[in-house]
C-alpha cells in the first residue's frame, strides 16, 4: 500500500454502463416507520441496506430479524455512534465487533459493510475495518431527510441531486420524520429516470 495514498471508503460504485443505484438507511434512532418502509420496498421489489447502531439493534431486535428476512442487507453503524477517528484501534474494534456479534446472534448473518457515524473516517478507521472483515461505505447522494424539511424536499433532493448517477449510494434514515412518506415517490421517480436498485 503506497503510504501517500489515503485508504478510501466507498462513496459510489463505478457502473458506467449500468443505470443502477443503491438506497441505504441509517438506523440509529426510532422505528415507528420501519414496517411502512419495508412494505413500500416489498411492493416495488427494492432491496436496500440498513446500517444499524448497537443501540438500535438492542431496542428493536424484531425489526432486525424482519429486515433480514425481507432480504435486505444488514450493515454495521457502530455500537454507540461515536466519531470513529477519536477512538483508539481497540475502541474502534469494540464499536465494530460488538454490533457484529449482536446481529450474528440474532440472524446468523455476518455483516460486511460499515458506515462510519457522521461519515467521519481516516486511514486508521479504514484499516481497522479491513482487519475486521468490513468495507467502509459512505454515500454520494444525501437525502437530507434528517433535517425534516418535508416530503417534497426529500424527493427533490435525491431525484435531482447533482451527484446522482450510475452506481450512486443514497443516504436515508428510517427514523427521520418524512422519509417513509417520501420513499414511494422517490423510488418511482428514480425508476422513471431509468434506474434499477441493488
Amino acid at each position: 500500500n503506497n503510504s501517500n495514498l489515503n485508504d478510501l471508503p466507498i462513496y459510489c460504485v463505478d457502473k458506467a454502463e449500468e443505470k443502477i443505484c443503491a438506497i441505504s438507511f441509517d438506523a440509529a434512532w426510532g422505528n415507528e416507520d420501519t414496517q411502512t418502509i419495508l412494505d413500500i420496498l416489498e411492493k416495488h421489489d427494492v432491496k436496500v441496506t440498513f446500517f444499524m447502531t448497537g443501540g438500535w439493534v438492542e431496542s428493536y431486535p424484531e425489526d432486525v430479524i424482519r429486515i433480514y428476512e425481507a432480504g435486505h442487507e444488514l450493515g454495521n453503524h457502530s455500537l454507540s455512534h461515536p466519531d470513529m477517528i477519536t477512538l483508539s484501534p481497540d475502541e474502534m474494534r469494540s464499536e465494530i465487533l460488538t454490533v457484529h456479534t449482536m446481529v450474528q446472534e440474532l440472524t446468523g448473518y455476518n455483516m460486511q459493510v460499515f458506515r462510519p457515524p457522521y461519515g467521519s473516517y481516516n486511514n486508521d478507521v479504514i484499516q481497522t475495518l479491513t482487519e475486521c472483515g468490513y468495507y467502509g461505505i459512505q454515500w454520494d447522494v444525501d437525502s437530507l431527510d434528517w433535517k425534516n424539511y418535508g416530503v417534497e424536499s426529500i424527493i427533490r433532493t435525491v431525484c435531482e441531486h447533482e451527484n446522482l448517477g450510475n452506481g450512486s449510494i443514497i443516504l436515508c434514515h428510517n427514523g427521520a420524520e418524512y422519509t417513509a412518506a417520501a420513499l414511494e415517490e422517490m423510488i418511482c421517480n428514480l425508476l422513471e429516470q431509468g434506474y434499477s436498485f441493488v
